[in-house]
């Protein structure tokens, strides 16, 4: 079957590279810091962890230049930012009506052309050509004078540490630039009664760029049940080759009828989501209209070609995903909706126990899913198919968005995945189990005094890192609990978190 991709991927994506120097050194002195800026820049975009274009700029050495460069960076949808490195003293006042205009990320690199010094050969050529160490140093206060948010990368550009912070800081601009076209379809409401899967929209579409609006659910019913027979005949005989389908789903099988469902409720929805040019969706057990089913197995498919899905109407969870799917383009592992539900509490040895009621994507797992269908419970509807699997040990995060009224925060737990201590042959969902940094009393407890969500992103192909980067991007809290995490320093934390960014709201 053709279908028309979600970009989740870096093709077509460029950072460029921008060197700034002087007239000072006359045209030699500059053709050579030239070739040397190529140099590095092609060092870079060679590098394996540098997954996005590295385009080199020519150097720039006076303040028109670099304005008109920024705002031609700002006008080019392609960049997705700007890696800045001063070879020579830069003066940095010509640089502060181009950083005024930026509206792109920025990475300054503090690099120099050579590794090892030359020591029996150094004079002051060789010095007045090499001056990054303090080229640098007045471009990073004239950052901070403007006030720019930047990631800040030390170390010559073939370390593989430096690549590596360099290529996570790309993932995170990457997924600020898809955040800035990003749709969210919500069909229908938020679940009643349910505080956290509230938010301000408006302020969503200021501060991340995504427009969030809702549609009847009805209105995807409609496309549900435009779907042809063959399209559906096709859909199940791909299902068949991709997972263990239980026989009372498969062909023949008392049950198929269901599996049919399931399949036009994912050809309906993708067509929907593809008309409208969405990136995300959500749904809700509490509103289902027309569907036959609640939407579980579409949902799981569609999460793991990238899409971006909330339960229960929650669309900064729909974000996240999103987010974090492009965030880990290329890696293995994936990125899903996910949700603490129970605990095992043996002291010293406590597990979370992760799903939901359908919707966990199969990215977590290399295994084979089975599909299957049980009854749900709730939503009133006939019994909805699923893939069942648990998530691939290793290491993982989750991260929530909530709403504060004031501002939106992030927390993220650093956790590692585990395989289950038995079988779970009663609860034929996807599912995670881990173990959650640094130990689970004092996660749990940060989590709580955080006011974290309890729906959250899982990714299994990025780190903390990546969100740090995309936080300090947008202007957005972000609260890490990992193996450094105490809770009286965290509560400090919280507490003085609230303060700054009051005030840097302004009046």
């Amino acid at each position: 079957m053709t279908r028309a991709p979600l970009a989740t991927s870096f093709d077509g994506l460029e950072v460029w590279f921008l060197t700034g120097s002087q007239q000072l050194y006359g045209p030699e002195t500059l053709a050579t810091v030239a070739a040397q800026s190529q140099r590095i820049a092609q060092l870079l975009d060679a590098a394996d962890e540098v997954p996005v274009r590295v385009v080199w700029k020519p150097v720039l050495t006076e303040a028109g230049a670099i304005t008109r460069l920024i705002r031609e960076a700002n006008a080019d949808d392609r960049v997705i930012g700007l890696i800045a490195w001063m070879h020579t003293f830069s003066p940095a006042k010509m640089w502060i009506a181009g950083l005024d205009a930026l509206r792109k990320p920025l990475a300054h690199l503090h690099t120099q052309a050579n590794v090892e010094l030359p020591w029996a050969d150094i004079d002051f050529d060789f010095m007045n050509l090499n001056q990054a160490a303090h080229g640098d140093r007045e471009f990073g206060y004239v950052q901070t004078r403007v006030g720019i948010p930047r990631k800040t990368i030390v170390g010559h550009a073939s370390d593989p540490r430096v690549q590596r912070e360099l290529g996570v800081w790309q993932r995170a601009a990457a997924a600020l630039a898809a955040s800035r076209t990003l749709k969210v379809a919500r069909f229908g409401d938020n679940m009643r009664f349910v505080a956290v899967t509230e938010g301000d929209k408006t302020e969503a579409e200021l501060r991340f760029g995504v427009q969030v609006n809702t549609w009847g659910v009805n209105d995807l019913a409609a496309a549900v049940a435009a779907v042809p027979g063959d399209e559906v005949t096709a859909l199940v005989a791909e299902y068949e080759e991709l997972y263990d389908v239980v026989p009372e789903l498969r062909r023949g099988g008392e049950r198929h009828r269901s599996l049919r469902d399931g399949a036009a409720i994912e050809l309906g929805l993708r067509a929907f989501l593809e008309e409208g040019g969405f990136g995300a969706f959500t749904t809700s057990f509490e509103d289902l209209g027309a569907l036959p089913q609640l939407p579980g197995l579409a949902v799981q498919r569609l999460m793991a070609e990238g899409y971006g899905f909330g339960a229960e109407g929650d669309w900064k969870t729909a974000i996240l995903v999103r987010l974090a799917a492009v965030m880990g383009a290329g890696l293995p592992g994936g990125a899903s909706l996910m949700e603490d539900y129970t605990y095992d509490l043996t002291p010293g040895e406590e597990l979370i126990l992760g799903a939901h009621m359908l919707e966990v994507s199969p990215a977590l797992t290399t295994a084979r899913p089975t599909l299957e269908i049980h009854p749900l419970g709730i939503g009133g509807k006939d019994d909805p198919v699923r893939l069942v699997f648990t998530a691939d040990p290793g290491p993982a995060v989750v991260v929530a968005l909530t709403d504060l009224r004031d501002r939106f925060r992030l927390t993220a737990n650093v956790v590692e995945n585990v395989p289950p201590r038995a079988a779970l042959p009663h609860l034929p969902v996807g599912r995670a189990v881990w173990r959650p940094q640094p130990d689970f009393p004092t996660s749990a407890a940060a989590w709580l005094i955080a006011g974290a969500a309890h729906h959250t992103v899982m990714s299994t192909a990025v780190g903390v890192e990546v969100f740090r980067d995309f936080a300090e991007m947008v202007g957005v809290e972000l609260l890490v609990i990992d193996a450094d995490t105490r809770l009286p320093d965290f509560q400090r934390q919280v507490r003085w978190n609230q303060a700054y960014h009051r005030l840097a709201q302004g009046l």
